[in-house]
């Protein structure tokens, strides 16, 4: 295990604040990341720092050997952060966002060049990303779901239209005929013989949709397992088969007629889609213009 800087920033943040909650608030971080800290910390020193009591983080005499002998070398070490930060031609922030690759590519890929601070997008779970925005890693998530996390805000911002549809090449007048008299179980059955496009890490489209319109989950693999939606859009284009997606990420196909929509479901689904932040950050401006990027976006 190699020793981390920032668990001697937390450790000293805890001393020097007497509780984990006004050590979050000094590092703007949430309080379970200053205990993850401090656990990697004890974990590593193979010592009990803290006494917890009810109101009040007590040293022991471990943690003041350690305060001491790290007080001087630390403060030199954000003195020399602080220098270097002032003599940077650049001066920049960075800041960490968390959202799928479809999202990003849709939204703020062709604006990252023009942005006056740092940027480092992650891809990943939901889940994981909210995780990683209450400890402090990620500084803005965009999200369909909301976390329970104490100290994390969910700012509504747009939706997006969950519909199935088929390449521009896809004969479905059998279909249309059959979902325009009502006859979902004949529909169902035609569906599961067609050609289906889907994506290894999402699933949960085809899933929700199906299990909505036709009350069950789909008992068929999808013919071909792509990267990403995007990936779908582009493989239906002008070809055939069915995929089911969010509608926003195809609007261009669907317009120049190589992409059709066949059908929003008897009972329409969606997703409404979150700004997820902490309740204090330092770089609210920052995480402002990514906003207005996304609230002037194709998202709108």
């Amino acid at each position: 295990m190699i020793l981390n800087l920032e668990w001697l920033r937390t450790f000293k943040a805890i001393y020097e604040a007497g509780t984990l909650t006004g050590a979050a608030q000094a590092l703007y971080i949430s309080q379970p990341g200053v205990s993850l800290h401090l656990g990697s910390l004890e974990a590593y020193t193979g010592y009990k720092l803290f006494d917890r009591s009810a109101r009040k983080m007590v040293p022991t005499e471990r943690a003041k050997v350690l305060y001491n002998f790290i007080l001087e070398p630390l403060g030199k070490l954000e003195t020399a952060e602080q220098l270097f930060h002032r003599s940077s031609r650049t001066d920049r922030a960075t800041i960490s966002i968390g959202m799928c690759f479809e999202t990003f590519q849709f939204t703020l890929e062709q604006h990252i060049s023009q942005l006056p601070f740092n940027v480092i997008i992650k891809f990943g779970e939901y889940p994981e990303m909210q995780q990683d925005l209450d400890k402090g890693l990620l500084d803005l998530i965009i999200t369909p779901q909301k976390g329970n996390q104490k100290n994390l805000e969910y700012q509504p911002f747009s939706s997006e239209k969950i519909v199935l549809i088929s390449g521009g090449r896809t004969d479905t007048r059998n279909l249309e005929k059959l979902l325009k008299k009502g006859a979902t179980d004949e529909a169902r059955a035609w569906l599961k013989q067609q050609i289906w496009y889907s994506t290894a890490g999402d699933m949960e489209n085809l899933k929700k949709f199906w299990k909505t319109n036709f009350g069950e989950h789909p008992d068929f693999k999808p013919n071909y397992i792509v990267p990403n939606i995007c990936s779908i859009v582009r493989c239906l284009s002008d070809a055939e088969g069915f995929a089911i997606v969010p509608d926003f990420l195809c609007r261009s196909e669907l317009e120049n007629g190589k992409i059709k929509q066949v059908w929003e479901g008897s009972n329409p689904i969606g997703n409404t889609l979150y700004f997820g932040t902490r309740k204090k950050t330092m770089y609210a401006p920052e995480i402002g213009r990514i906003k207005q990027i996304f609230e002037q976006g194709p998202l709108a």
